[in-house]
């Protein structure tokens, strides 16, 4: 246990710090970018691993949730970043996703153990953090959507604004290519929610241990699934994109994270309550 200690006080800094060093290293250091990426997110993994499983129990809170949806962010931007030129995403995902590196160490939330539970639950945490990390990165990708449309409304001002995010919106592919972009990972994680909310409703008596019962995540968590697939159907029936498409992106999002993290941030900090 002391050696994991040590481990994960050297592995998530310097997971860290290469975060902001990839994010900070001009656009012509390509090959130093996606290898100095590779490394920190492999760091960042090993953290969370360390973090998360322990001996029979789990250890889950808000800031393991942020930290495990920032590292399926960076991995999906270093995949597309091979095949589409996205390097405009770097200067913003890897930012964020240093600080969400760190901050298990400041709230490494509760254990949850796993005696006596079914397999099931450990697949529907695994499952449902996945569906929140492709979600958060399709809000990310909407946020970053919607400052690209808008600088290209405002030519004057992009003549005359020349700072780091200008410069990072420059790099982005056409707004056409971020947007199918944005609903192949809607569709993921609509995908991953959806087997989310089946696992919990039905199998909720061998997940959790107790009956289904209609709280307030279950309804954020069924709101954000209804929004997502609104959206998913006028897309296919409608022609639904532009702002329509960012909105309800944006909504469901926040939704969802009312459902996860707002809920066990308001526990673990503010409360100062265990989240089993």
């Amino acid at each position: 246990m002391v050696y994991t200690e040590r481990m994960l006080f050297l592995t998530i800094p310097a997971a860290g710090l290469l975060y902001l060093i990839c994010a900070l290293l001009p656009g012509q250091r390509r090959p130093a970018v996606a290898a100095g990426t590779a490394i920190a997110w492999l760091l960042h993994g090993f953290a969370l691993w360390a973090i998360v499983i322990e001996p029979d129990a789990l250890r889950f809170g808000f800031a393991s949730m942020l930290s495990a949806a920032m590292w399926l962010s960076v991995a999906a931007y270093w995949l597309e970043n091979r095949n589409l030129t996205v390097d405009g995403l770097r200067r913003l995902v890897l930012p964020i996703a240093a600080v969400a590196t760190v901050l298990p160490l400041a709230f490494p939330g509760a254990l949850i153990p796993l005696a006596g539970k079914s397999t099931l639950f450990s697949w529907h945490i695994a499952v449902s953090t996945l569906a929140y990390g492709a979600l958060t990165i399709a809000a990310f990708h909407a946020v970053v959507m919607a400052m690209q449309e808008s600088r290209l409304h405002s030519l004057a001002a992009a003549a005359s604004q020349r700072g780091w995010l200008s410069s990072a919106l420059d790099k982005l592919p056409a707004l056409l290519t971020m947007e199918r972009l944005l609903f192949r990972m809607i569709a993921i994680g609509f995908v991953l929610l959806t087997l989310t909310m089946l696992s919990g409703i039905f199998f909720s008596e061998q997940v959790f241990g107790k009956p289904f019962r209609f709280e307030h995540k279950t309804v954020f968590t069924l709101l954000s699934w209804l929004l997502f697939g609104a959206l998913l159907t006028g897309r296919k029936w409608r022609g639904w994109r532009g702002r329509t498409a960012l909105s309800f992106t944006l909504t469901g999002f926040t939704t969802l994270l009312l459902a996860y993290v707002g809920s066990r941030f308001v526990m673990e900090v503010v409360l100062h309550r265990s989240v089993a």
